[in-house]
């Protein structure tokens, strides 16, 4: 397939399924479209995740920004796990932040130490947001591309690796029984966990790190953590 007709295939279903959450009243403010949708049932997501061996043994654990996995989130602070957020868009020249507090993204950003990619150590517990996923863990975000471009800069750096496990919590209906298009820098989720059960994946694929040649000027520009490295390392990727 394409790379133009991937990335419709993907917008269709995360199109189906924002429509989905809304319809079902499943999504909560502020609404599904457009983002990593907050869930109702989040919380029992998280507390699901927290019986879990992989749970139990991550010593530092990296999520995402965004509403749906702030349970999860204040459940790290709560069991004294070392807590690291990414920054939204990865926007700031430290691109990750220690959190200290309240794990919101405000209080994250306010009262947490910002830190650069290699000043993390190994993450044995990622943690990422989802639009769709399927059983088999592919996985369908908002369509920004931060979560793969997170993951790649751990990858090179070696932070994250094969004993690192790649979790999400997700509603129900985020759930689909049906093949999802995945590219090159896709990677896909070791575990799903739902309010209601845990469902592990099949076969674990990860990128190499990050792919040059699928970033264009604009993004690599907005990020500075690609972009201190642009000059030695894209022209390698993309001759």
């Amino acid at each position: 397939m394409a790379t133009g007709d991937l990335a419709e295939a993907k917008q269709d279903v995360r199109e189906r399924v924002w429509r989905t959450l809304q319809d079902e009243g499943a999504a909560r403010f502020p609404g599904a479209r457009g983002r990593i949708p907050n869930f109702r049932g989040a919380e029992a997501a998280a507390e699901r995740l927290a019986e879990l061996p992989e749970w139990e043994g991550a010593v530092v654990v990296k999520s995402n920004p965004d509403s749906p996995q702030l349970p999860v989130r204040r459940r790290a602070r709560h069991d004294g796990k070392t807590l690291y957020m990414a920054v939204p868009r990865l926007a700031e020249e430290k691109p990750f932040v220690r959190v200290a507090g309240d794990p919101t993204i405000k209080k994250a950003m306010a009262e947490g130490e910002p830190v650069g990619v290699e000043d993390l150590g190994h993450v044995e517990l990622v943690v990422c947001g989802t639009v769709a996923v399927n059983r088999e863990g592919v996985r369908v975000g908002k369509g920004g591309g931060y979560s793969d471009i997170e993951l790649g800069l751990l990858i090179e750096a070696g932070l994250v690796d094969d004993d690192t496990t790649i979790v999400t919590t997700a509603h129900p209906v985020q759930v689909v029984d049906e093949q999802l298009p995945e590219t090159e820098h896709d990677f896909r989720v070791d575990i799903v966990v739902t309010p209601d059960e845990v469902i592990r994946t099949g076969l674990r694929r990860r990128s190499p790190g990050i792919i040059w040649k699928h970033l264009d000027d604009e993004m690599i520009e907005a990020i500075p953590a690609l972009a201190r490295r642009a000059e030695t390392q894209a022209p390698l990727h993309k001759s």
